[in-house]
């Protein structure tokens, strides 16, 4: 019976450490090699994605990290990733929020309702000789 109980608790032991350490699995597809990083680095980081958790000093997560080809640029804002290329609350930088009828388009708040280039939406183009009224 106490051997029972023993193998357990261990089996138990076991199971909760390895569900508690699967959110630091290393990613090379997450995270971006154009950035020059060593090796003991690159270990450290974590599956880094928009809206995970972070803390730099407990989960080892750098701000700037670079992700999805270089479409993303992760920063942790009040801990948690954002990504400043396009997010509208923390657009370039954390905490700089985008106005009413604005999108952060790669890092800068930009007016999709009258802008030929971003017309309703980031990159989307008006065809040539349209202009763009109330983004569309």
């Amino acid at each position: 019976m106490a051997k029972t109980i023993l193998n357990l608790t261990i089996l138990i032991l076991l199971v909760s450490l390895a569900l508690h350490n699967s959110h630091f699995v290393v990613s090379s597809t997450d995270i971006d090699q154009d950035h020059d990083i060593n090796e003991e680095e690159e270990e450290e980081y974590t599956i880094i994605k928009k809206g995970r958790q972070c803390d730099h000093e407990t989960n080892n997560i750098y701000n700037g990290v670079s992700t999805n080809k270089g479409r993303d640029l992760l920063f942790c804002c009040k801990n948690h990733c954002r990504n400043v290329l396009s997010d509208k609350n923390n657009c370039r930088v954390c905490g700089n929020k985008c106005k009413q009828g604005e999108r952060c388009c790669n890092g800068v708040c930009t007016n999709v309702l009258s802008n030929a280039r971003h017309c309703g939406k980031c990159n989307k183009q008006c065809s040539p000789g349209d202009s763009c009224g109330n983004g569309v």
